[in-house]
């Protein structure tokens, strides 16, 4: 067994697995992802794929054993409620209870409701080139895929109830069974109960009397094959299926499906199979710390993100410690972004041995085409400078930055986009928030003191230029903190801001004296 010589979380997962194959399995090693289909794909989804993806790679890394990532969607699960966020609520409201398969597209894009978010999903996996197989449980279920787990679990029905009914409240076991037939008559899901099983002819009987909510039924009475699409069965059972049925070898959940993990698992080992290694993660959060939600449209979106930021700024963020959860808002952009940028900036001065440790390897697919980004210049520095500039011309930001740091040169292409996406976050959410202060008499006598000093200086070394507003608050028997609070405010409109070295050296010392007089003439 190879011995864990990398301390990285992914490394530690494949590590993990590897102890469950100690020798190579005759079929690739699979990983899986599920998806719920009800709602668009959010930030959440794309990470599960993500920290699942890099699991996968350092396993490959680790054995140079073939593998595959299913990628599952479960589009056969019925529509309970109407998300807020979507177009035609009427008609989805009629279609409540049926498979998210069998329901229209609200869009009028696809040709049905999970065609369209299967589509966004896969939009979203092929725009960072994840290696993947999309799977749908439809066409699963359909094609025959789980026919021998399905009869299996029809042949275990009580063992499986014993497993599952005492989780339940009292109310919910009188009815409850492994199995949603769909009903022939009003094609809905959620509205069937089984009242008999026929294991010796992989049959049940149902009716469609169920009424929980909106969903209506239709009191229709039939049998139905368990086999080739009729049925489905619970959310719990399905998981078990699907590992059951293709070899599930890793697949991770957040953490308030451990429960649900641990149930699936039971069952799996009661067809017959052993439980997929696992890792429970935290829950992605929005500003205020509440759970994201698809059906709400609440948190950032992949799209959203990359029109002010990298994608692989997200990555970054998202890779670190997947236990500890994590609040998705826009105040993490910048620094995310300056995060991933200083990851690019010290990995190329990485030993080759340390290299498989840092993020970066892991985001670049086992460090291939790990793009040189070998200079200070970051997020927030493109943003100040946008801030004193107060400029819309993404050339003139970038000639600014190339007088600052020659060396840009190199990394155009970079620069150049970080420029664009710094313009469009700082248009959206620093622009709108700016609150200026008007100096009064003896604030414009400090700032005017600044100014002058730095008049009079020669030289261009940062730190120098850093002692001069230190010197003019000792002057004025004021606080260092205060004075640059203060000068932060009336330039930039905000609390926080450069170092007044780099401020100077970034713009140039004409337009930061020209900024000073400004401001000392008001």
């Amino acid at each position: 067994m190879t011995t864990l010589k990398y301390k990285s979380w992914p490394f530690k997962e494949a590590q993990k697995l590897l102890k469950r194959f100690p020798e190579p399995p005759n079929i690739p090693v699979r990983f899986e992802t599920g998806f719920g289909p009800s709602g668009m794909p959010h930030i959440g989804t794309f990470a599960e794929v993500a920290r699942t993806t890099w699991v996968r790679h350092a396993f490959e890394f680790l054995t140079q054993w073939p593998t595959q990532l299913i990628t599952f969607s479960d589009d056969m699960d019925g529509l309970r409620k109407v998300p807020l966020n979507m177009p035609q609520q009427e008609m989805l409201a009629e279609n409540l209870g049926k498979p998210l398969c069998h329901i229209p597209d609200p869009f009028a894009e696809r040709e049905s409701y999970s065609a369209y978010m299967n589509n966004k999903l896969n939009e979203f996996l092929d725009s960072y080139k994840f290696d993947y197989t999309f799977q749908s449980s439809y066409e699963a279920y359909t094609r025959g895929d789980f026919n021998d787990g399905l009869a299996i679990i029809l042949q275990k029905v009580e063992d499986v109830k014993a497993i599952i009914l005492p989780t339940m409240s009292a109310e919910k076991r009188v009815s409850w069974s492994p199995f949603f037939p769909i009903c022939e008559k009003c094609s809905r899901i959620n509205s069937t109960r089984v009242i008999d099983y026929h294991p010796e002819n992989n049959t049940i009987d149902y009716i469609c009397d169920r009424e929980e909510g909106l969903v209506k039924s239709c009191g229709h009475k039939a049998t139905a094959s368990i086999l080739n699409g009729n049925v489905k069965v619970g959310w719990k059972i399905d998981w078990a299926l699907r590992w059951y049925s293709y070899d599930i070898g890793y697949e991770m959940y957040g953490k308030d499906l451990i429960e649900s993990a641990k149930l699936s698992g039971k069952i799996v080992r009661l067809m017959g199979k052993q439980p997929p290694i696992g890792l429970f993660y935290e829950l992605f959060l929005d500003e205020e710390g509440r759970k994201i939600s698809k059906s709400v449209g609440k948190g950032l979106t992949i799209d959203s993100w990359i029109g002010y930021a990298p994608l692989e700024s997200l990555l970054y963020y998202i890779f670190q410690n997947p236990k500890q959860a994590k609040r998705l808002f826009w105040g993490i952009v910048p620094k995310s972004v300056d995060d991933y940028l200083a990851g690019l900036n010290n990995y190329e001065i990485l030993d080759l041995e340390k290299q498989p440790d840092s993020t970066i390897w892991h985001l670049f697919n086992k460090g291939k085409m790990v793009p040189s980004y070998r200079t200070s210049t970051n997020f927030s520095l493109i943003n100040n400078l946008i801030s004193a500039v107060g400029a819309d011309d993404i050339d003139l930001i970038i000639e600014y930055l190339k007088r600052y740091d020659s060396s840009l040169e190199k990394f155009a292409t970079i620069i150049e986009d970080l420029v664009q996406k710094a313009m469009n976050y700082y248009r959206d959410f620093i622009l709108p928030n700016k609150k200026y202060r008007t100096p009064n008499k003896e604030e414009k006598k400090m700032l005017k003191k600044l100014r002058d000093e730095l008049a009079e200086y020669r030289g261009n070394d940062e730190n120098e230029l850093q002692s001069i507003p230190f010197n003019v608050a000792r002057m004025f028997n004021e606080s260092p903190k205060n004075f640059f609070q203060l000068f932060y405010e009336v330039i930039f409109g905000q609390e926080r801001g450069p170092r007044f070295g780099t401020f100077v050296q970034l713009v140039g010392k004409d337009k930061a004296l020209s900024l000073l007089d400004t401001v000392c003439s008001i």
